[in-house]
């Protein structure tokens, strides 16, 4: 173990083997919208022969997992979902040759002091915070399919030894549209892929989500972002670092900056909009309504608070959202609002923040559109600039964007869009580990089987939780 470890620790001061590293279909990301419960996903290639997923991403929890010898999984046809073109998959490890289950007695194995025999296949479950939404199956080791690219080196493909959950039996959300394919945790665990890439000296311990406007999005394994980039380091809850929390000193609306609204915020990539503490929520969404000049309203189905008629052209008065940290380091979010739409186009728009007990909020996917978000897990910092989400792999850079000007140039899909034939409504997604076990997705939009995400206040991650929880243990 000594040997292997000073091994470990030489190759890693040797340096990177890659400078980045993205699934071997390419490295951009998609969301469906209402379809897929408002997530971002990536197709990935496991086993041998290679079988494709469609997986979510998710920074909030660290288990790899897809449909598996199916008990209990969400339809895999087209046919079901409005958004696809081919069906999905089903992964089965007797028919990969690279394929081999982990046992009760891998140090990964969270389950291995209740099996009965250490030689006996690892099982797992895993719960998220949406409600009664799991998964359960067998932990399984095989490879995952990778591609490189850098400036110096031509692209070459890699087969990376990951451990994947066999999902047997999912549950909740899961059955009802969200991560129908799978979903990829990122978290801080030992059994997240980056975790697992930078380990065996593949790439760096860093990894980069960016998600545009337009639904679409890149994501790559070793980024460590632009030296330009601004920061903020990542907090420990009780005293260990078990997922990505930051600190928020203040919060402003437009040009007006709030006193007393400090807070501690997860970033999660698995949960679709921004949920803040109720103090702050209050003082800012109260202080948005003041920027605002236009007629409030509601919503049929909306979750959010302030909601506001509106047209297009009038959009522009929209006020922006900006997050400070430490060092003057500053998160601007310029379209915090969504648009909500009629036959005509833009009716209105909602401040798309929802309040929630207790001290620590979560980012969301919706703020981090138009940002180059970097996990940097060597300095443990998050890294964010402004990014319109370029391919790196070629050797070209994501440049730093001036701030948009007037209307955003996208918003979230349209009703029409939600609602084509053969569509489905399903909830935006709710990531990050619930107690005791890990995340998931759920609350109905703009669509009539809408709930609101009163399980949320388990989203605080609250210290006494956390104490509990394992630092190898992870999900959406």
């Amino acid at each position: 173990m000594l040997l292997s470890s000073d091994l470990r620790r030489q190759n890693m001061k040797l340096g990177a083997h890659y400078q980045l590293l993205f699934p071997s279909q390419g490295s951009k990301t998609m969301s469906f919208g209402n379809d897929f419960g408002w997530l971002h996903y990536t197709w990935i290639d496991v086993g041998t022969p290679n079988v494709s997923f469609l997986v979510a991403l998710d920074a909030g929890s660290d288990l790899l997992w897809v449909p598996c010898d199916c008990v209990q999984c969400a339809p895999l046809s087209a046919g079901y979902y409005s958004s696809l073109d081919r069906d999905l998959n089903e992964y089965n490890p007797s028919v990969s040759s690279t394929s081999k289950h982990l046992s009760c007695s891998h140090q990964l194995c969270e389950s291995g002091p209740n099996c009965k025999n250490p030689k006996q296949p690892c099982p797992y479950t895993i719960s998220y915070f949406s409600e009664n939404t799991s998964s359960s199956g067998l932990l399984i080791e095989d490879t995952l399919h990778l591609a490189s690219g850098s400036d110096n080196t031509s692209s070459a493909f890699v087969q990376a030894p990951i451990i994947i959950g066999c999902g047997m039996r999912q549950s909740g959300g899961y059955l009802d549209g969200v991560a129908p394919d799978g979903l990829m945790g990122l978290g801080l665990g030992e059994i997240a892929v980056p975790s697992i890439l930078a380990k065996a000296g593949l790439v760096r311990n860093s990894f980069s989500l960016c998600f545009n406007e337009d639904d679409s999005g890149r994501i790559f394994f070793g980024d460590l972002g632009p030296a330009t980039q601004q920061s903020a380091s990542f907090l420990p809850l009780a005293g260990t670092y078990k997922t990505y929390v930051v600190g928020v000193e203040a919060c402003c609306i437009g040009n007006s900056c709030l006193k007393q609204t400090s807070f501690k915020a997860l970033i999660d990539s698995g949960t679709s909009f921004t949920f803040l503490p109720n103090e702050v929520y209050e003082k800012i969404a109260k202080e948005f309504d003041r920027h605002v000049n236009a007629t409030r309203s509601s919503y049929e189905g909306s979750p959010w608070q302030y909601c506001y008629k509106s047209s297009t052209q009038e959009l522009r008065e929209v006020p922006s959202v900006t997050l400070m940290f430490p060092l003057n380091n500053s998160f601007v979010v310029y379209n915090p609002a969504f648009m909500i739409y009629g036959n005509q186009g833009v009716i209105g728009f909602c401040l798309a923040i929802q309040p929630v007990d207790g001290d620590i909020g979560t980012i969301g996917q919706n703020f981090m559109t138009g940002h180059r978000m970097v996990f940097d897990r060597e300095n443990m910092k998050l890294g964010w600039s402004h990014s319109e989400c370029q391919d790196l792999s070629d050797g070209k850079r994501m440049p730093l964007n001036s701030p948009p000007n007037g209307t955003p140039s996208n918003s979230l899909p349209t009703n029409e869009r939600q609602n084509a034939t053969g569509g489905h409504a399903v909830a935006p997604a709710v990531a990050g580990r619930a107690p005791s076990k890990p995340s998931a997705a759920s609350t109905p939009l703009i669509l009539s089987r809408f709930s609101l995400l009163r399980m949320l206040p388990a989203l605080l991650l609250v210290f006494n939780f956390l104490l509990d929880l394992r630092a190898d243990s992870g999900i959406v």
